[in-house]
């Protein structure tokens, strides 16, 4: 289990830089192999595989409660046997530690 599960997000309404690109490299190696790092560095990126419409929505419903606690929010893209969940944190224009600590979270579902 990553010690990313066991943190929480801190409140970030700008004002900080994004994680350099290393940084973010390093943080990805702590998640599932199947994240990945946008071209640009700015956002992470898995896709959520599902037997059908039901483990789906209740895949992005358990989603949901993780992002309400952490009060962190990604970008869902939801069909019907899958779910793509991207993370940037849109205050800072890039990555910080939030995104990470919530895809962790995210794979332990």
């Amino acid at each position: 289990m990553s010690d990313l599960t066991q943190r929480h997000c801190a409140p970030c309404e700008g004002g900080v830089e994004p994680l350099p690109r290393d940084q973010a490299e390093s943080l990805l190696t702590q998640l599932h192999a199947d994240w990945s790092l946008s071209a640009d560095g700015k956002e992470i990126a898995r896709e959520f595989r599902f037997s059908n419409y039901y483990e789906t929505m209740a895949f992005v419903n358990a989603g949901a409660w993780i992002s309400h606690r952490e009060d962190h929010h990604p970008d869902l893209e939801v069909g019907y046997n899958r779910c793509r969940v991207r993370y940037s944190t849109h205050a800072i224009g890039g990555l910080s530690d939030n995104d990470f600590i919530c895809a962790a979270k995210m794979d332990d579902l």
